[in-house]
């Protein structure tokens, strides 16, 4: 997996723009500076835009209204949730009215509901399946109920399996975190409805029409490995979680095939990485490998640096991605 050039903006050349929402749109209450102006950007362009989360607390209309408070325009309809894959995860496997223990929020019972299932909070010999998604006031009570009756055999769906998110005050622990404690206390694994698994960006390829999506996101775990896994074009933006030391360490089915800083960079252009031999240029900087050994070169544009860093590592396997010289590297880009 290489990054690739554009000499055009990526809005015009990918039909579809499917884009996580924390981290990339917003962090929390407040919108990721130039993200409204970069999504109407896109639009403009011709690109469809679906907003594609792992977040399974909230409706799609509270989304949605969240967004036009930011300034993005949506409707519930532009809102994909990993709760709406995870309860028809459950409604594929049992039939209308089945009782289903739900272990979240109200974006997570609404979307159990409206698949024709019954939400429940507390165990019974009727519960046929728990499905687990994040909320921020989670109880204890919930979980008990939750590891119970994955304990007497019901079926066990996490809406995602992020451990973290990104937020005003820092990275906290998000559903993946809180699925752990029901995976420990029962010992079951659960299936995943969210990012990277499929389910989640198809119904975002089906909401848009795509033939040749980008998918755009802060995470390599689930918004690039997501990419890989549909075969599709990923860009990884630095607004969020992701590092560029991550993004340098990221095994392959995590390599994005784009970096940016943010959002924005699905309206530009993206520079040629050019490998001759044992140098790799992009832009004004290029990075020299000798056996082990890696050497940091130029000036300029530190994205630039980044992504020569990250096409040497990734194409010499005798780099150690997180050994000195590339933490040097790194802190000559001033990381």
């Amino acid at each position: 997996m290489a990054l690739l050039a554009a000499e055009r903006p990526l809005s015009e050349l990918y039909d579809a723009m499917l884009l996580d929402l924390d981290g990339v749109v917003y962090i929390g209450s407040r919108a990721v500076p130039g993200a409204p102006e970069a999504v109407g950007k896109a639009r403009a362009a011709g690109a469809r835009v679906a907003f594609v989360t792992n977040n399974a607390g909230r409706t799609p209309a509270r989304i949605a209204d969240h967004l036009t408070e930011l300034g993005v325009a949506a409707v519930p309809e532009d809102v994909v949730t990993s709760a709406e894959a995870a309860a028809r995860l459950v409604s594929d496997r049992f039939p209308s009215g089945s009782e289903v223990l739900v272990v979240g929020d109200t974006g997570l019972r609404q979307a159990v509901w409206r698949r024709g299932l019954r939400p429940v909070t507390v165990d019974s010999g009727s519960v046929v399946a728990v499905v687990q998604g994040y909320a921020r006031t989670l109880s204890r009570d919930l979980l008990d109920q939750g590891a119970l009756a994955v304990s007497r055999g019901a079926l066990y769906v996490a809406s995602n399996a992020d451990a973290t998110a990104p937020h005003e005050w820092g990275i906290t622990p998000a559903n993946g975190a809180f699925v752990q404690v029901i995976v420990h206390a029962t010992g079951v694994e659960p299936i995943v409805a969210g990012k990277p698994m499929r389910p989640l960006h198809e119904e975002g390829i089906l909401r848009t029409g795509a033939h040749n999506p980008l998918i755009v996101g802060d995470r390599l775990d689930t918004d690039i490995e997501g990419a890989t896994t549909h075969g599709a074009d990923g860009l990884l933006v630095l607004s969020g979680v992701a590092t560029p030391l991550d993004a340098l360490c990221a095994p392959e089915h995590r390599r994005p095939r784009y970096l940016a800083w943010d959002v924005s960079g699905m309206n530009q252009t993206h520079p040629l990485v050019v490998a001759e031999g044992t140098r790799t240029r992009c832009g004004g900087w290029t990075v020299a490998v000798e056996g082990a050994d890696l050497r940091l070169e130029g000036s300029g544009d530190r994205l630039d640096g980044l992504r020569a860093l990250c096409s040497a590592v990734w194409s010499d396997g005798s780099v150690d991605p997180a050994g000195p010289d590339a933490r040097a590297a790194l802190a000559r880009l001033g990381w």
